[in-house]
């Protein structure tokens, strides 16, 4: 970068600071909702529920199906359950 283009561009600084934080952020969220280990402790929380008569069993199995899919593809599913 030129000292020209160094000057010129430097009120942008903060706003590229911004972006590249809210990246790290992103990346950081996608990796924890789409790890494996916290799907599975997901798995056992629907469990649990459908258990504990908290949820019913149509709902249990969305939500089972949900889970499963993002297990198997490491893809997000929208809560929906329409698929892209």
């Amino acid at each position: 970068m030129g000292l020209l283009s160094g000057v010129l561009l430097l009120p942008l600084a903060p706003v590229r600071g911004v972006v590249w934080i809210s990246d790290r952020l992103i990346d950081a969220a996608e990796a924890e909702l789409y790890d494996p280990a916290v799907i599975r402790v997901q798995l056992c929380e629907l469990n649990r529920a459908l258990d504990d008569g908290e949820i019913d069993l149509a709902r249990f199995e969305r939500e089972e199906e949900r889970l499963l899919d993002i297990l198997d593809r490491k893809s997000p599913v929208p809560a929906s359950g329409v698929r892209p």
